[in-house]
């Protein structure tokens, strides 16, 4: 389903390159999960992000289903990320002033969705996330896993085919983070989608597929599940 051959990208920093992937080879399958591990500045979200067609690399091939995204334009890159793709990173980025419904609907809006139609799906949906009697509840009136959750839900609308997901549970304790855990082992599960995951939890990198790691900007090892 997704296939990295000799991925690199480079920052410029004050005058100085500052190479962060150094010729990755990767391929990820259709329904797999998938941890990716390595310290601070390994490049671990950089690679996340270029998965995710939010940045692109410096040179390499990245191909969904034997096509290399990054020769469409950003108009077709966007609706790309919007239709099959569902992002959940350590900090939520909900909007405070909307409640937990009309974050999730978000997404579907955006898409030209009817908001009859969004609103049907946000409810199934934080229904399945364990949120149904919090769909009014705005961001500063929620936990942080309650927030959590809606991230995932807001991921979720659109049906995508992969979830990335960037530290998901790094700023949660151990008991609130099980439960996120749990409800994205479950997705990739049950729905099939594909799930990477970027983080420094070794238990939730157990519970995947598989592991990698990164390190010095390269991939360092590969673990069965």
């Amino acid at each position: 389903m997704i296939k990295i051959s000799n991925l690199k990208k480079t920052f410029i920093k004050d005058d100085n390159k500052i190479d962060v992937l150094k010729g990755l080879d990767l391929e990820i399958d259709r329904g797999e999960s998938l941890a990716i591990l390595g310290v601070s500045g390994a490049g671990k979200s950089t690679l996340l992000h270029i998965l995710g067609a939010l940045d692109h690399p410096t040179s390499g091939t990245l191909t969904y289903n034997d096509v290399n995204v990054f020769n469409w334009n950003e108009k077709k890159l966007a609706e790309f990320r919007n239709k099959k793709i569902g992002f959940v990173f350590q900090s939520h980025h909900l909007m405070p002033e909307f409640n937990s419904m009309e974050n999730t609907m978000m997404p579907a809006l955006i898409n030209g969705i009817s908001k009859q139609d969004a609103r049907k799906r946000a409810e199934i949906i934080l229904n399945e996330v364990g949120l149904g009697d919090r769909v009014t509840h705005k961001p500063g009136e929620l936990s942080g896993g309650e927030q959590q959750r809606v991230a995932v839900a807001r991921a979720l609308i659109m049906e995508p085919e992969i979830i990335l997901a960037d530290e998901p549970t790094g700023n949660l304790d151990r008991s609130t983070g099980k439960k996120v855990e749990d409800i994205l082992v479950n997705l990739n599960r049950t729905r099939n989608i594909t799930l990477v995951v970027v983080t420094h939890n070794r238990q939730l990198a157990d519970r995947m597929s598989r592991v990698t790691g990164l390190r010095d900007g390269k991939i360092y090892m590969e673990v069965q599940g």
